[in-house]
């Protein structure tokens, strides 16, 4: 029907499509695909305490943390508590 050399075109369009798909998506990712400002900045993330006093300053502030939202907690049962006793 169509020859040898439509043959001889279709396999090159098998073998050269997939290689320019390759390279047309494979090369400048980098500037291509990026999100600008997508990871923060190291100034903005948390400090990692190191030395054993900021630890224990840490581990307080976090206690303290956690108590304060236990009591607020244990406050807000009491009140819905009380409500239903009223009722």
């Amino acid at each position: 029907m169509g020859g040898p050399n439509l043959e001889v075109f279709k396999f090159g369009m098998y073998i050269m499509f997939p290689i320019a798909w390759m390279y047309y998506f494979g090369t400048n990712l980098e500037n291509r695909f990026s999100v600008p400002d997508f990871w923060p900045k190291p100034e903005s993330t948390h400090k990692i305490p190191f030395e054993k006093e900021d630890i224990h300053g840490e581990l307080e502030r976090l206690k303290q943390k956690r108590l304060a939202r236990r009591a607020r907690r244990l406050e807000v049962e009491e009140k819905g508590e009380r409500e239903q006793q009223e009722e």
